[in-house]
């Protein structure tokens, strides 16, 4: 996201001039989730994008719900091989076998959480104390790929089993899940989204 140039139209410029990157950016990244099933979604499809681009993981969205069982917790942990193999045939997502299995992983370390009684989104969100992180980069050059913040969310779900989830990608997540809102100043939807992150309630 940092070999960019400044967009005419004042919006963050890392999302090109691509219809549903700008849509993602407009509608989606930066507004704070809260559900549970959506912050699990977001943070196994982040964990997809290793290696390859955003862009990439967003068109195969509607691919990975179908497979993955809407991203339910609960039916994605009883997955066997059966299930992962059929998976492998799918070129509608990523058909690399640990990031597969790693779906899984990460719905049965959930599943452990709870029955430990830690709520999922709670425990994601106490890294930013309950209250998302307003920046006021001007550049896109200011935005950190990671923060004190995203390694100790990278270290903590890594203790209880997820994978997938370094101190990059977790900030990536964090970013587009609203916990931190890197819209630059001047962008024409960061008032707006500003505005959800001061209504969070937690």
């Amino acid at each position: 996201m940092k070999n960019v140039t400044e967009r005419s139209d004042g919006r963050c410029p890392w999302c090109g001039d691509a219809p549903d990157y700008i849509e993602y950016h407009d509608r989606v990244w930066g507004r704070p989730v809260t559900d549970r099933n959506e912050l699990f979604e977001k943070l196994c499809l982040d964990g997809q994008q290793a290696g390859l681009s955003w862009l990439t993981i967003l068109r195969k969205q509607s691919g990975y719900r179908q497979r993955f069982e809407a991203f339910q917790p609960e039916r994605l942990a009883g997955w066997g091989e059966p299930e992962i193999e059929v998976a492998l045939s799918d070129t509608g997502i990523v058909r690399n076998r640990r990031k597969v299995e790693a779906i899984v992983g990460n719905a049965r370390a959930l599943l452990a959480m709870e029955q430990d009684g830690e709520a999922f989104s709670a425990f994601l969100w106490s890294f930013v104390n309950h209250q998302p992180i307003i920046n006021e980069f001007h550049d896109v050059q200011e935005i950190p790929d990671e923060t004190a913040e995203s390694r100790a969310m990278s270290r903590a779900l890594k203790k209880r089993g997820f994978r997938f989830v370094g101190p990059t990608i977790c900030y990536a997540f964090m970013q587009a899940v609203g916990m931190v809102n890197d819209h630059l100043l001047g962008c024409p939807v960061r008032e707006e989204t500003v505005a959800q992150s001061r209504g969070v309630a937690l």
